[in-house]
């Protein structure tokens, strides 16, 4: 048992950092997504160099 009750203002920060968690999350996978999509398409070629460097 905690020896203080939770303030109110606690819950509601907990709710806003679980939201803006779960958008910085959803925002990596998306991103990740669509590299893997772009890197296995069957038209990816890396860029080619436009010259040698000595």
């Amino acid at each position: 048992m905690a020896l203080k009750k939770e303030h109110d203002l606690h819950k509601r920060r907990f709710g806003r950092n679980m939201g803006v968690g779960l958008l910085l999350g959803s925002f990596v996978v998306l991103v990740l997504a669509l590299t893997m999509v772009k890197v296995t398409s069957s038209g990816f070629q890396f860029p080619q160099t436009q010259g040698t460097q000595d």
